[in-house]
């Protein structure tokens, strides 16, 4: 299933720019228009040494088109952590331990066809692995509508809802064998669910913008929220600052696992 989705992905993307370059050959455009493709990248790296030692990486890669035919949206993001704990054994020895305490990947694409200037049918896909989460890998394809219900100099808000099809596997649970903590691996699960996006976009000053994004993805086995919540300053034309807060939450997960997650970030952002 991992394997499809990646595949899936990768299909949705070459689909988009095939079609599109077909767009672009059969009507000429001006040398100066890049058929609304915009991009950012973010990073974020923390370092402490001494007493304790701790490394934390975050990174973020988006892509995002917009024109009269197409609403797109490509996406990676890797959250990586590490931290030095004293571990005492039996005989009384203090040891350090670096030890990992998240490691967590996705990339999703959306691919969007414009009926209007507002309405729009759009084929989403999303992939994510995460070692410390309530799910170790949840896979997510679907189709929906979407309408752009707010769109001036300084708003933006828009909507998809639609059908589609998650695959995920529960977080191993550690069980007692012979005194020994062993990792007992969990069966993949699937299930139809009901997708919604909700995204507002505000500018706020000329250099200073705010972004959130909701998405929902509802089963009859669980249902996973995530908000996605930035406030980005702008230094340069190119360079920004952006503090961001995540918020993750599953309806239904294993006992002695939590059902939220959240992030907070402080990023440096390269517009491209």
């Amino acid at each position: 299933m991992k394997k499809t989705l990646i595949a899936g992905l990768l299909l949705t993307a070459l689909t988009s720019f095939a079609v599109q370059a077909q767009d672009a050959a059969a009507t000429p455009t001006p040398a100066s228009n890049n058929g609304g493709w915009t991009g950012s990248g973010e990073f974020g790296f923390a370092s402490a040494t001494g007493n304790t030692r701790s490394q934390n990486i975050d990174a973020k890669l988006g892509l995002n088109q917009e024109n009269d035919q197409w609403k797109n949206n490509f996406f990676l993001d890797a959250l990586r952590a590490k931290s030095q704990l004293k571990v005492v054994d039996a005989a009384g020895n203090t040891t350090n331990e670096y030890n990992t305490t998240a490691n967590r990947y996705d990339g999703g694409a959306s691919v969007g066809f414009k009926f209007d200037p507002r309405s729009y049918i759009v084929g989403a896909a999303r992939y994510e692995h995460d070692e410390f989460g309530a799910n170790l890998w949840q896979g997510v394809v679907s189709l929906g509508y979407g309408y752009i219900a707010l769109k001036d100099d300084r708003n933006e808000l828009s909507f998809e809802i639609g059908p589609g099809y998650k695959e995920y596997r529960p977080a191993n649970v550690d069980i007692v064998v012979n005194g020994v903590l062993v990792p007992q691996q969990q069966s993949t699960l699937n299930e139809v669910i009901a997708r919604g996006l909700v995204n507002y976009k505000l500018q706020i000053s000329t250099n200073t913008a705010f972004e959130d994004t909701f998405l929902m993805e509802a089963g009859s086995k669980n249902t996973y929220l995530q908000n996605d919540a930035g406030l980005a300053v702008s230094m340069t034309s190119k360079l920004a600052l952006k503090v961001g807060f995540q918020v993750r939450h599953n309806s239904d997960v294993l006992p002695g696992i939590k059902k939220m997650d959240t992030l907070a970030t402080t990023n440096l952002v390269y517009k491209f």
